[in-house]
């Protein structure tokens, strides 16, 4: 009886292992419903995008943008934007609902490249023409740098709105990376951590009782005065985790990190111009009090990009 025992126990404790490791699948998210006011777009290998415009008509836009939400928004961020702002330029604006998030379809292959090829796709099956704007937030703007690096030849221009940033990137003066990261949060590096050497363990890291998780997941992250007001405009305009998670929190928010923070997929400092014929520009905002992302290796982008390749401030 003792050596069943003894043989059975390690084969009990594996199986708790892996049942607290492996993510569940997806839940089912049934496009069928969805209202009329966000349709879907139908891609090449089946999977559907839910998206949602704002601005003025295309057929008389002067200006075609997508924008890409950021790490837990969706296709309703983009309504932050002033409507009088977009009305006066002439913008027409399409925000979707990246993989995993909301009612868009998720990617278990999920990356840089592949979210790229998703917003031509957007591009081309709204007819937006053969160059248009990308514009990101946060984890979104992360994103836009994909956009830079395999389908600039389809973009007119290119906006990153506080950037998330991988300390990981080889070409980042290590000197700044390393001031950036001590200032995070100790729970946070941690999760930085399992992204890039064992991102396998994100999903258990981020639903163990034993340590805190994520800061931004669990909402305990620091906020200037400006960005709370900011805060409690995406609660209005009802971006609830009910439905920004709805497919589960791995599909969403855990691939996001995964993604983001993991092995970079390339290095921003290698990249060349992709406006060698100055007919396009890239522009990055960022705040000075940011507390998640740091302001001075940001400024980092800038320094090392804007004496050759037209990045503005």
């Amino acid at each position: 009886m003792k050596r069943v025992v003894l043989l059975a126990l390690p084969v009990v404790l594996l199986s708790l292992i892996y049942r607290a490791i492996i993510p569940p699948p997806p839940r089912s998210c049934s496009t069928a419903g969805v209202p009329s006011q966000t349709p879907k777009i139908k891609l090449r290998d089946g999977r559907n995008l839910v998206y949602k415009e704002y601005g003025v008509p295309k057929n008389i836009a002067k200006y075609n943008v997508i924008y890409v939400h950021s790490f837990g928004g969706s296709k309703f961020e983009a309504s932050l934007i002033i409507p009088q702002a977009i009305e006066e330029l002439g913008v027409y604006f399409v925000s979707f609902d990246r993989p995993g998030y909301g009612k868009s379809d998720p990617h278990p292959k999920r990356s840089f490249k592949s979210l790229a090829l998703d917003i031509e796709e957007v591009a081309d099956q709204l007819e937006l023409g053969n160059k248009f704007y990308v514009i990101g937030f946060a984890m979104g703007a992360h994103f836009v740098w994909g956009c830079l690096k395999y389908i600039p030849h389809r973009l007119a221009g290119a906006a990153l709105l506080a950037p998330a940033i991988n300390y990981w990137w080889p070409g980042f003066p290590s000197n700044l990376t390393k001031e950036a990261y001590d200032k995070q949060l100790i729970r946070d590096q941690w999760v930085y951590k399992v992204a890039y050497y064992a991102p396998w363990l994100m999903y258990w890291w981020n639903t163990q009782q034993y340590f805190p998780g994520f800061s931004v997941i669990t909402g305990e992250f620091k906020l200037s005065q400006k960005d709370l007001k900011i805060a409690y405009s995406l609660d209005e305009m009802q971006l609830q985790q009910a439905y920004v998670t709805q497919q589960g929190e791995f599909e969403s928010l855990h691939r996001d990190l995964i993604i983001g923070f993991g092995k970079p997929e390339f290095d921003p400092m290698d990249m060349k111009n992709p406006f060698y014929n100055n007919d396009g520009n890239i522009h990055l905002w960022h705040g000075v009090e940011d507390g998640i992302v740091s302001f001075s290796i940001e400024m980092s982008h800038v320094n090392f990009w804007a004496p050759r390749e037209g990045i503005h401030p």
